[in-house]
């Protein structure tokens, strides 16, 4: 499998962790890559990669960037999402992740990020690793594959924490979605925390501020 076309902003030093940060439908590695300085950690690899672009059915068949196609608007479906795409994508972030430690940086120095439907990757990935990860951020993020998760849920995918963050007036992906995920993660027996913000399918200051607090966080207890 070849690796997905990524932005990276690498230290000029030695790398302490990395950050795979995966991006919304339609958008690419670009979107967040703006947040780098805001975040102030200057020893951490920070990787976008851009999604596969291929046809989406909620948006006509339009060819685009997306982690996966969405079949309906309805996020009660039960067949909202696709499969095959769902676990071709996480394969792809999984060779990003193995490139990781062959530059340096083992499994649990990395924290896995998303939003938007980025963010329901990384719900998905982190519940399955085989080795624990440092933290996951889910940013106005759902469950895929819900149903898969009780057979597929890992040990490993349950010691790193997870930041949920969400907007309470998010008509995209509306925060009862997010809200669900966080309670599933917490039953699960999860270190999970949770934030929202009066904003919509956005990122504000208030949520950059405890995404920067997480990773400090996290990579603080290196």
């Amino acid at each position: 499998m070849s690796l997905l076309s990524c932005l990276e902003h690498t230290p000029g030093g030695p790398v302490r962790g990395t950050v795979i940060w995966l991006h919304g439908l339609g958008a690419s590695g670009y979107d967040f890559a703006p947040l780098v300085p805001h975040l102030g950690l200057t020893d951490v690899r920070y990787v976008f990669p851009h999604a596969p672009e291929a046809p989406v059915t909620i948006n006509q068949g339009y060819v685009m960037p997306s982690w996966y196609d969405i079949r309906s608007l309805d996020h009660a479906a039960s067949d909202r999402e696709d499969p095959a795409g769902v676990r071709a994508s996480a394969e792809h972030v999984h060779a990003l992740i193995a490139r990781e430690k062959e530059r340096g940086v083992a499994h649990d120095r990395i924290v896995l990020a998303g939003f938007s439907q980025g963010a329901a990757m990384t719900l998905h990935i982190a519940l399955r690793v085989e080795q624990p990860l440092l933290g996951a951020m889910v940013m106005s993020g759902y469950l895929v594959l819900g149903d898969t998760v009780k057979a597929e849920a890992t040990e490993a995918g349950g010691k790193a924490p997870f930041l949920f963050a969400h907007g309470s007036a998010d008509d995209v992906v509306p925060m009862a979605g997010g809200r669900a995920a966080y309670e599933m993660v917490t039953a699960r027996g999860i270190q999970a925390s949770w934030n929202d913000y009066r904003m919509g399918h956005e990122v504000n200051a208030e949520e950059v501020r405890d995404i920067r607090a997480f990773l400090h966080a996290r990579f603080g207890s290196l």
